[in-house]
């Protein structure tokens, strides 16, 4: 692998860990438009760099992670789940992965969810809010306010549910993000609530998953591997934080509908791509 090709997969990451769009069906697509032949190393590194991406979640929310012992136990409750299938159904799960068929009719099916619930729960999708300015009497200075985010209320049993809903996304195409949000969305809490609690749960749940992948496939490592590594995180990292930001600020405003346009639209193209334009599948994975 070639430093390039190491760059573009770290933006394909960064851009869609946490968009509702799925992180790895982008990166099965990638890797058949760059031709990229499948290899133990490969495999390692499009996993590896999702550290990059969810290090952008703990540099951002800093504060969220320091606040109380009870969020991590509630992160840990969302996150069992997740670990428990992911052990027994690690290798039906690699074999999905192959699948770019998978991968379309995910997009697709997917899409049409995000628009569903997108909504059904339009309102807790929060407005733009006004700015407000702090009234300032006559001989007082003018103090900023600290932007302090309050501490996300949400119930043991609720952060279970959604990390039930996590499990969906080890079907590649289904998109960790947009199940994640939807069941966030399914307990009541608002879209920017969901989104955030996505983004808390990304950090054990990816962190597990990549620090397995990475033990298992080390020994593959060889010559400038470890650069690419390296470039990877580093690239990943940076174009989360850029995303994370802007998706916030997004779906805050806008709900999750044109993603789920997108999904349609992209994995309409893949069906064609396959069964119309008779394009190989060892071009698209």
């Amino acid at each position: 692998m070639t430093n390039p090709v190491a760059v573009v997969f770290a933006i394909v990451e960064g851009l869609t860990e946490f968009l509702p769009v799925s992180s790895t069906g982008h990166m099965i697509i990638a890797q058949g438009i760059l031709q990229i032949q499948e290899s133990s190393f490969t495999k390692m590194f499009l996993v590896n760099i999702q550290f990059g991406a969810i290090l952008a979640v703990l540099v951002l929310y800093y504060k969220r992670f320091l606040k109380s012992i009870d969020f991590y136990k509630k992160l840990l409750v969302a996150f069992i789940p997740a670990a428990v299938l992911g052990l027994l159904l690690n290798k039906v799960i690699d074999n999905l992965l192959e699948s770019v068929v998978t991968v379309a009719f995910s997009l697709i099916i997917g899409g049409v969810v995000i628009l569903w619930a997108d909504r059904k729960y339009k309102s807790q999708i929060d407005p733009l809010p006004e700015p407000v300015v702090p009234e300032v009497k006559e001989g007082e200075e003018y103090q900023e306010l600290e932007d302090e985010e309050p501490e996300l209320q949400i119930s043991y049993l609720q952060a279970l549910i959604i990390g039930c809903f996590q499990t969906i996304a080890m079907i590649p195409g289904v998109s960790r993000s947009a199940a994640t949000i939807i069941g966030g969305l399914t307990q009541k809490l608002r879209m920017k609530e969901a989104a955030e609690f996505s983004f808390f749960l990304a950090v054990p749940t990816i962190a597990a998953a990549a620090a397995y992948k990475t033990m298992k496939g080390f020994e593959y490592i060889k010559g400038t591997d470890m650069q690419n590594l390296i470039i990877g995180n580093v690239v990943a990292f940076i174009v989360a934080v850029i995303a994370i930001k802007y998706f916030i600020t997004f779906i805050t405003q806008h709900g999750m509908k044109i993603f789920g346009y997108y999904r349609i639209l992209l994995g309409v193209a893949i069906l064609i791509g396959i069964y119309v334009l008779h394009l190989p599948l060892q071009i698209l994975k």
